[in-house]
């Protein structure tokens, strides 16, 4: 594979100083074209150490337009990322629509280092690589272009570049011990390095291999690459730009709706008395098991999705009450503002993934990708579509990190909801919580259901359940939400007790 790297290329300083010139102004002319666009722009740069990486991204630094840019450097996790799930870092500084985040570190670079210590083996860096696609897979789809730079040396340039960066006053620093460690796994970590590249170079985010001897070579090969690329990426847009902009409901889905919302028995009542004995047990139940999650480090995350007025917001407040506020926050979530319309839909729900011990309160979620916007087509079909296994894969990669989740949906019938419309409008401090568009939502109710319907179907998983909850009846409904929260935290102590 790395053959092609090997072969000794080298770029006159004269011939340099002119190609540069010229892809410099060309670099910005596409940049310009790109702040228009909706697509941020993904730049990996990796390699070997001693590979030229950094002076690459400096010349890439030179020749584009910083205020549409950012670089990012990644070293070992702080105990702030390790208390999250790996990704979490890596979804907070993604790039906007029309930017270009260039990255140093990558998510390949934990998973590579693991390998070649066996820290993991062959099974789990293919697991690791599955994720990895997955989530370039997800960033595609959206529209983000994704430029993946491999920086390679052989042994004996490595060797003499790594010498010459420990004679210069100005570079030693640069030289570590561990870049030094890694100088004697060079074979290792060739090999762990031409299996990751082989298993992630994908039509969507091809690996470009270029050789890191030469500087003025590699900057510009990388240059030209990520002129061309996004070149073709631009003109590929504007030749989809119809497609892209079908409407919500122009593809049927192929799921058969079973109407699970229709088997809820509505009529479920608590009686007053009986709620009020109920909620102060369970809210004491909950304050303890909060605690010790809280002590062992084993954070949740809440999501609450339910038709408008359909008591989202009191059950949560029940829940709350029963809680330290200082270890839970609610997320209430609302239309974009403009810098969350400018990422990925998940990259607001990545922002706000609890720490260790923490609590995440969603008041409405992820889930609006294939409810509102699927119904009142803010998403394409095929936007809303591939959501599904999106929306899978991010939470399990939640799961996955030892977060317990509860889904809750609120479910109440049409009449119930306009009694509590009117109840509202009546009620001088619950009046703001009514609006035009909750009466104009009513009219697309059997769209809704269908979503809902839907989304239930295809992700509830074995793993990770819907809860439906039947709220025609507060009572009923608050308990039923706090004796689930009680009873999962207890499954999640009882097992790490095992």
């Amino acid at each position: 594979m790395f053959e092609v790297a090997e072969l000794g290329h080298s770029v006159e300083r004269s011939v340099y100083k002119e190609r540069s010139a010229s892809l410099r102004t060309q670099l910005l002319s596409v940049q310009d074209r790109l702040k228009a666009s909706p697509c941020p722009v993904i730049i990996l740069i990796s390699g070997v150490d001693g590979g030229g990486k950094g002076e690459v991204i400096n010349r890439l630094n030179e020749w584009l337009d910083p205020h549409y840019m950012r670089t990012i450097a990644f070293g070992e996790p702080t105990d702030e990322e390790r208390e999250r799930p790996k990704f979490w870092r890596f979804w907070r500084t993604l790039p906007a629509r029309g930017t270009i985040g260039i990255y140093s570190g990558s998510w390949y670079s934990d998973p590579i280092a693991q390998r070649v210590y066996q820290k993991i083996d062959d099974a789990a860096l293919q697991a690791e690589l599955k994720q990895i696609n997955r989530l370039e897979q997800l960033l595609s789809d959206d529209g983000a272009l994704i430029i993946k730079c491999w920086l390679h040396l052989k042994k004996d340039r490595q060797i003499a570049r790594l010498k010459a960066l420990s004679k210069n006053p100005a570079t030693k620093w640069r030289v570590t011990e561990k870049d030094k460690q890694h100088l004697a796994m060079y074979d290792d970590f060739i090999g762990v390095a031409e299996r990751v590249l082989t298993d992630t170079s994908t039509p969507y985010a091809p690996w470009l291999i270029v050789e890191g001897s030469d500087i003025h070579y590699s900057s510009l090969s990388v240059g030209q690459h990520v002129l061309e690329r996004i070149e073709q990426h631009l003109e590929r847009q504007a030749m989809n730009g119809v497609k892209a902009g079908e409407a919500a409901n122009g593809v049927s889905s192929q799921v058969e709706q079973y109407h699970l919302l229709d088997t809820l028995d509505l009529s479920l009542t608590k009686a007053k008395g009986d709620y009020r004995k109920e909620l102060e047990k369970y809210q004491g139940k909950l304050n303890g098991l909060a605690r010790q999650a809280q002590a062992l480090k084993r954070s949740s995350i809440l999501v609450f999705e339910g038709w408008d007025a359909a008591g989202k917001g009191g059950t949560i407040r029940r829940l709350t009450e029963a809680m330290d506020a200082r270890n839970y926050q609610v997320i209430p979530i609302a239309k974009p503002t403009d810098e969350e319309f400018a990422h990925h839909y998940l990259w607001r729900f990545w922002r706000h993934i609890p720490r260790a011990g923490q609590v995440t309160i969603y008041d409405r979620s992820w889930y609006g990708r294939v409810l509102v916007e699927r119904v009142e087509g803010m998403a394409s079909a095929s936007q809303w579509q591939r959501a599904y296994s999106e929306i899978v894969n991010f939470e399990e990669a939640l799961l996955a990190h030892g977060i317990t989740i509860l889904k809750f949906w609120l479910h109440i019938d049409r009449d119930e909801q306009m009694r509590r419309f009117k109840e509202r409008e009546k009620i001088s401090y619950k009046q703001f919580k009514i609006t035009d568009e909750d009466y104009r939502n009513r009219e697309k109710w059997d769209d809704y259901q269908k979503a809902v319907n839907e989304m239930v179907a295809r992700t509830s998983t074995s793993k990770l359940p819907w809860l439906l909850v039947e709220a025609n009846d507060k009572y009923y409904g608050r308990i039923k939400v706090i004796r689930a929260y009680c009873e999962r935290l207890e499954k999640m102590l009882d097992e790490h007790k095992k």
